[in-house]
């Protein structure tokens, strides 16, 4: 009788917590990710990082050696967050504005895709991605099952269940451990190459930065700033953003050395990838090294310093104010790494170049990010791809430069190639051109661009600029000499130049292999109005393909 009633308040018991997990299902699953991260990687305390140093004496003085090249990359900075292009609500960007007027700026600069991984593969390789299947963000398959609920939008997201249970680990999605990095091809230079930051590129052994050539590797294993209730940590929360409430119960505070285990930063992570860039630079003042700076902010989620936030004062809203102080964050690292490089007599031979992955999303409910430009990140108009591209070596570059030939994040591999006296290979060819050499030519030739999303692609050439979407399926032509803000589509009025531009675009995208990973998820991204604004099926929209 014992042994009957025990059986059976263990079968009610059960029956009660496997109701209860049934009626929270959603949120089990929305937080299932960072139970995980927390199970398999858990974080140690800081441990400060003993970067390798290099010879005592410089063998040869640095305007006699190879330069030193550093890419700094900002993630999701939009072109109007820099005060040297017109700023809003009061946000200030000294340390970058100073940096173009050193140097040059390229006054239209494009990312190699509107969103983050393509983007980062493009600079890295010099190449097209899709050329080696990376076409789409890597999405855990976890998204998909509470996407339904997260995205609630109309027309609504279309989420293919089947795909996403058949998507790989998100750490196994990246980019191919065969293609060639900058690093790689640096090396035989005599380079040390250092990553610290973001990658978004894989995190399997053969796919991580020391892999890839990279001598060394501050790797940004989560996603959070500081710990959510750290005292120093000012949070603003986006109750309108399907992707903000996904972040805060995944991401986790971490990074890692090498490959080592997970542990926290003892700062704000923007101020502590900027801390170690500053360490290595000093270890490798007397050699030529690659430093690819690749910061996470001012990504999602919004946290600032309580310093930051308070040096905001005068923004009266609240999340845009922990926005601009995360702006203001990213501009003192580059303050601190050109400061670093005069310190050690290091500026004048060394070629740093600043960018953003992309632009602005819309997902911030900040609308003034990519003004004057519309859209945002995850399409393909020029708020989704214009982005801030500066150069700055004054042994080379005149100071005050303004160029207006377009650049592109391919660019950045040859033209750091070419600063190292190399000569960019014949196979695998890289995309990209030598920015050095544009800068001598007051009018260099034109070429064509590309970007790619699945079946939603761009092209632009001579000015003109074509955008083909799928869904809706709608041609977009624009002449950006006459319309750079893309108000008035002449698909109609150019019926032949708008077929000449899609035989061009097929052309090129004609023999490219599929993707690696196939996308399972297609949200509908609003050109004209950010997440927070009402939206209806009439307002212009195009969906983001992934």
């Amino acid at each position: 009788m014992k042994l009957k009633r025990i059986l059976l308040w263990t079968a009610l018991t059960l029956a009660v917590l496997g109701g209860l997990a049934y009626a929270n299902r959603m949120t089990i699953l929305q937080y299932s990710l960072g139970w995980y991260t927390d199970i398999v990687n858990p974080r140690g305390p800081y441990q400060p990082t003993s970067w390798q140093a290099g010879p005592a004496e410089p063998g040869q003085p640095a305007g006699k050696r190879p330069p030193n090249i550093i890419v700094i990359l900002a993630d999701d900075l939009g072109i109007n967050d820099l005060s040297m292009n017109g700023g809003h609500n009061g946000i200030t960007t000294p340390n970058i504005d100073a940096l173009a007027k050193a140097g040059a700026s390229f006054d239209n600069g494009y990312a190699g895709s509107a969103v983050c991984t393509v983007s980062r593969a493009a600079l890295i390789t010099g190449r097209y991605p899709w050329r080696f299947g990376v076409e789409f963000t890597p999405t855990p398959g976890a998204m998909a099952r509470v996407a339904v609920k997260l995205y609630d939008s109309d027309p609504p997201a279309l989420i293919d269940q089947r795909l996403a249970s058949q998507a790989k680990p998100l750490n196994d999605l990246g980019m191919p451990g065969s293609e060639v990095t900058l690093a790689e091809r640096l090396k035989p230079q005599g380079y040390h190459n250092v990553h610290i930051g973001k990658w978004h590129l894989g995190s399997t052994p053969e796919m991580r930065p020391n892999a890839q050539g990279f001598d060394e590797t501050i790797f940004m294993e989560s996603g959070l700033y500081l710990p959510k209730k750290h005292p120093d940590s000012v949070n603003a929360y986006l109750d309108f953003d399907p992707i903000d409430r996904f972040l805060w119960p995944n991401m986790r505070f971490g990074v890692s050395y090498n490959g080592g285990k997970w542990f926290e930063p003892n700062k704000y992570l923007t101020d502590y990838f900027t801390d170690e860039a500053v360490n290595a630079i000093r270890a490798n003042r007397n050699r030529p090294f690659f430093m690819y700076l690749a910061h996470w902010g001012v990504h999602t989620p919004l946290q600032a310093t309580k310093a930051d936030y308070d040096a905001m004062a005068h923004i009266p809203d609240h999340r845009r104010r922990v926005y601009g102080a995360m702006v203001r964050s990213v501009d003192r690292s580059v303050g601190r790494v050109m400061q670093a490089l005069r310190e050690e007599g290091l500026d004048r031979d060394t070629l740093v170049i600043f960018s953003s992955d992309n632009g602005a999303p819309g997902y911030t409910g900040i609308p003034d990010t990519n003004r004057p430009y519309r859209g945002w990140k995850l399409s393909f108009f020029e708020g989704g791809i214009r982005v801030p591209f500066i150069a700055h070596w004054p042994a080379r570059i005149t100071a005050g430069t303004r160029h207006q030939a377009p650049a592109h994040h391919t660019d950045i591999v040859p033209t750091a190639m070419a600063a190292a006296g190399l000569t960019p290979p014949s196979a695998p060819a890289v995309d990209g051109v030598d920015l050095l050499a544009q800068l001598k030519n007051p009018k260099p030739p034109g070429r064509p661009l590309f970007w790619r999303d699945g079946e939603y692609r761009a092209m632009q050439e001579d000015g003109w600029k074509l955008i083909s979407a799928s869904r809706p399926r709608k041609d977009f032509l624009f002449n950006l000499a006459q319309d750079p803000t893309e108000r008035r589509n002449l698909a109609q009025e150019q019926p032949q130049r708008l077929a000449d531009l899609k035989a061009r675009l097929a052309q090129h995208h004609q023999g490219m292999p599929a993707p690696i990973w196939p996308s399972f998820i297609e949200v509908p991204i609003f050109i004209d109005k950010t997440l927070e604004q009402p939206r209806t099926r009439d307002d212009e929209h195009v969906f983001w393909i992934n």
